[in-house]
């Protein structure tokens, strides 16, 4: 599946969730609400559940409207607003984390995943496959702040790069690949 088509009709997100999206980027607060109200999502409240498909539809909009850089700057605010489990001490329980995050914010059928397929210490580097209707530059967002957030001390910087020699949903595929350094 690509970007913004649902893996199944019956899969909801928890309004907190799509309240994340609201708060990505204050400047734009009134268009995203105008755009969630366009695609039957006119009221969002944090512990209701909503379509998916109603949000992947309002999603697709600001992305095709306000770009990539927008949907980079959505995912990076996900996992300051969204449910995550509080006992992450570690980049690699962050990493591993965004798939239980993931899963406490959607429910009812085939929802995806994101996993960690490789990770390395030593080498400061990890693998992770996001296999899921959201657009790529948006999870790329998520992975980039939780890396940030929970890399080593002594970790200058993060790089979050999709692997373009692997299938992406940029292309249609079902999944996307991104290499994680720090």
């Amino acid at each position: 599946m690509a970007q913004y088509i649902s893996f199944d009709d019956q899969v909801e997100v928890i309004g907190l969730s799509i309240n994340s999206f609201l708060k990505a980027i204050p400047a734009y607060e009134s268009l995203m609400i105008e755009i969630l109200r366009k695609h039957g999502l006119p009221t969002i409240e944090p512990e209701n559940w909503y379509s998916q498909t109603l949000w992947l539809q309002a999603f697709k909009e600001i992305g095709e409207k306000y770009g990539s850089n927008t949907l980079f700057a959505i995912g990076k605010a996900i996992p300051e607003n969204a449910i995550f489990p509080p006992e992450i001490q570690t980049i690699e329980q962050a990493l591993h984390s965004i798939d239980v995050a993931y899963h406490m914010n959607h429910r009812h059928g085939e929802i995806g995943y994101y996993k960690v397929t490789d990770f390395n210490p030593a080498l400061r580097f990890a693998i992770m496959e996001c296999k899921n209707p959201y657009p790529s530059h948006f999870d790329r967002g998520i992975i980039m702040t939780m890396a940030r957030k929970f890399r080593p001390q002594d970790s200058i910087v993060v790089e979050v790069v999709l692997d373009e020699n692997k299938p992406t949903r940029l292309n249609g595929a079902e999944s996307c690949t991104y290499r994680v350094s720090w």
